[in-house]
């Protein structure tokens, strides 16, 4: 044997033998891992939202999700405003199964942060220990440091993934490297200006985002925000602990603002100070004189240092953490001269303003805030700006109509500067015909504006006509050749509907027939097609009409009672269910005989689920029949009124809705967040 090959059988029997250990021996994980495990894993929250937004003149909804962390026993979680912000529900699971909803108690747009509270009273045991994470000093991370990321990658259950801090302090910039870059949120929102990210390569996915980022400590040093090519970026742990404390004490969060935006020194060969390259309109910073190309040398006697672009958020922060209203000394170069002003610090103001649905009106509106007044180059922030129109209702029939991008100004003659004055002018406006007076570019028109048009009347319609319940084709020339009858005309039956009187007489798919009570059918020719429905139609209803059929190329006498043409789903009674946005019709009887439902189905046929609302977003499709809802059936249009009415009064949490889907039943539960139905969307 070769010596190769001796020497290849050892290292086998070698590689053999430590396996065979490795099997009997299982790996045990290492302890600080388990640790930081055992400290944080439970207090990992799996998030379920729906999430709402304002797109065609409309509120819609959407299911979301993503991940936090408890950080307190009293049930406060942190996790990602684009994660709990704009939604209408929010649900936590912990990786113990159990689940609770969760209200917001802060939103703070500006670091991509929402505090979130657990209904503890929702638990089988509110008394019961609830786990909760603690958070670190994120300022004592350093590069290399390993640390785990928890969450809900793509919404599964709860995971953990191991990595390595590369950066504590990375901002971003634009693709010239000269500015700091924006970072936009959903709904137009900034994010990112107080922050310098931690860049580590724990892997984390969509649904992750709102999740701890851990030390092996066991302490939470991050949130985890965004992700993608290996790289992930947490906010750290510090700005979390601020805007959580302020949450807590139940202020919300107050920034103070002084109006001036700032750039590094390095390229001007200073080693101190920061660059004013900015300074707002009419803001503290401009009354006390500043002007861009200032050098802030100090705020409030301490120096003021912004040599690289990592160090600007820094800056901000400084002045965020001034109180409003308080007066702060600020120290400035312009040239060789030193000036020393006092400025009375402003409240910074939120960048977007809240939006809402007015749905009679068939528009979405938004308080306009200083900030968005500036950037639209506004001449100030009155008024309410139009989001959208919804085709079809009153805003957009006005005369003239009005346009997403209008600014509101005034509603009835009442100004309309809040939400709250425009569903008061609202309330207020003559139903029959009002005016608004709205800002378009640099114009101001006065509109004319008319109710909501009255439903179409459902009464009148065509008298019913005779039917036979079947369809057919013409017996052509040659299809009666291929049948062995090539001297016969008339009609071929393709289908005899279930249920009919046709189907009691015996009328078979494949019988030709000829005559029509005594008279020849001489249809041979495809343009035919409608002479045996309109000699149908002739007859009386409830008489029965005698037909010579050829089945299997003998002439059969057959007996039909003829009956009303059945009812179209055009005909069919209606209705529309606006808060959960749906609607539905009667079934009628051919409608059972086009499925091939039973005779005695009962229900509402699903003829509209408008895309984003309620009803849509639970799971109810086009085309479902709707059996019962939360138990009780619902086979026509006044039950189904009566029903919907006393759930809109006695507002259940759960709607349950019982329906068939193509060949089987099926279960949809409508969760609706009622306070938001009455308040936050007007009718």
């Amino acid at each position: 044997m070769p010596k190769w090959s001796l020497i290849g059988l050892s290292a086998c029997l070698l590689v053999a033998g430590v396996l065979a250990q490795a099997q009997q021996q299982p790996d045990a994980p290492r302890p600080d891992i388990e640790t930081a495990r055992q400290k944080v894993y439970p207090a990992l929250v799996n998030i379920s939202v729906v999430m709402r937004y304002y797109t065609g003149g409309r509120a819609q909804r959407t299911p979301g999700g993503g991940s936090g962390v408890i950080v307190s026993k009293d049930g406060y979680v942190l996790t990602n405003f684009h994660v709990a912000g704009h939604t209408t529900r929010i649900t936590c699971t912990l990786p113990s199964g159990e689940t609770m909803d969760a209200s917001v108690v802060t939103d703070d747009p500006l670091t991509d942060l929402s505090v979130l509270k657990l209904r503890l009273d929702q638990r089988a045991d509110p008394n019961a220990p609830l786990p909760y994470a603690t958070l670190g000093d994120s300022d004592t991370l350093q590069v290399g440091d390993q640390v785990l990321a928890m969450g809900n990658p793509l919404m599964l259950s709860s995971s953990m993934t191991l990595g390595i801090v590369s950066n504590t302090k990375r901002v971003f910039t634009d693709f010239t490297g000269t500015d700091l870059e924006d970072m936009s949120l959903d709904e137009g929102e900034k994010t990112g200006l107080f922050t310098r990210w931690i860049q580590h390569d724990a892997l984390i996915l969509p649904g992750n985002s709102g999740g701890p980022l851990v030390n092996l400590k066991g302490e939470v040093v991050g949130i985890n925000e965004l992700g993608g090519n290996g790289v992930g970026f947490a906010i750290p742990s510090n700005i979390a602990a601020q805007v959580l404390k302020q949450a807590i004490s139940g202020g919300g969060i107050k920034r103070g603002w002084l109006g001036f935006t700032v750039l590094p020194v390095q390229k001007l060969g200073r080693t101190t100070g920061a660059l004013i390259s900015a300074v707002t309109p009419d803001s503290a910073a401009d009354k006390a004189g500043l002007k861009a190309g200032d050098i802030l040398l100090a705020l409030n006697n301490e120096p003021v240092t912004a040599r690289f672009f990592e160090e600007v958020p820094l800056v901000y922060q400084r002045v965020a953490a001034l109180t409003p209203g308080t007066t702060a000394t600020l120290k400035t170069l312009r040239g060789t001269e030193e000036r020393t002003v006092s400025v009375t610090v402003a409240p910074m103001d939120r960048y977007v303003g809240d939006e809402a649905e007015f749905r009679d009106m068939g528009v979405t509106v938004q308080e306009i805030t200083p900030p968005m007044a500036l950037i639209r180059r506004f001449p100030n922030a009155d008024g309410l700006l139009v989001t959208g129109v919804r085709p079809g209702y009153p805003f957009e029939s006005a005369q003239p109509p009005l346009a997403e991008g209008d600014v509101i100004l005034s509603l009835g003659g009442k100004p309309t500067n809040s939400l709250d004055a425009f569903r008061r002018a609202v309330e207020a406006a003559d139903k029959e015909q009002t005016t608004v007076t709205f800002r378009r570019g640099d114009e101001e028109f006065v509109s004319i504006v008319k109710g909501i048009p009255e439903k179409p009347s459902e009464e009148g319609g065509e008298l019913p006509k005779a039917w036979l319940g079947v369809k057919t084709q013409v017996l052509t020339s040659d299809i009666a050749k291929a049948m062995q009858i090539p001297d016969a005309k008339g009609f071929r039956i393709t289908e005899v509907y279930p249920y009919t009187e046709a189907s009691k007489a015996g009328l078979q798919p494949g019988d030709v027939i000829t005559t029509l009570n005594g008279d020849k059918l001489d249809a041979s020719r495809p343009q035919d097609a409608e002479d045996l429905k309109r000699a149908v139609e002739d007859l009386p209803i409830g008489k029965p009409a005698a037909l010579t059929v050829l089945r299997a190329g003998k002439p059969v006498k057959v007996s039909v009672m003829m009956e009303a043409t059945p009812s179209s789903a055009t005909q069919a009674k209606k209705a529309r269910q606006k808060e959960f946005e749906f609607s539905v019709r009667e079934i009628t009887a051919m409608d059972r005989m086009e499925h091939r439902w039973i005779k005695e189905q009962k229900g509402l046929y699903v003829t509209e689920a408008t895309t984003g609302g309620w009803a849509n977003i639970a799971g109810l499709n086009i085309d479902d029949i709707l059996i019962s809802i939360n138990g009780r059936e619902v086979a026509d249009i006044p039950t189904f009124e009566q029903v919907m009415k006393e759930i809109l009064e006695k507002k259940p949490r759960v709607i349950q809705m019982f329906v068939l889907r193509g060949y089987r039943t099926h279960f949809v539960f409508i969760e609706p967040e009622w306070k938001k139905l009455t308040d936050g969307e007007s009718d």
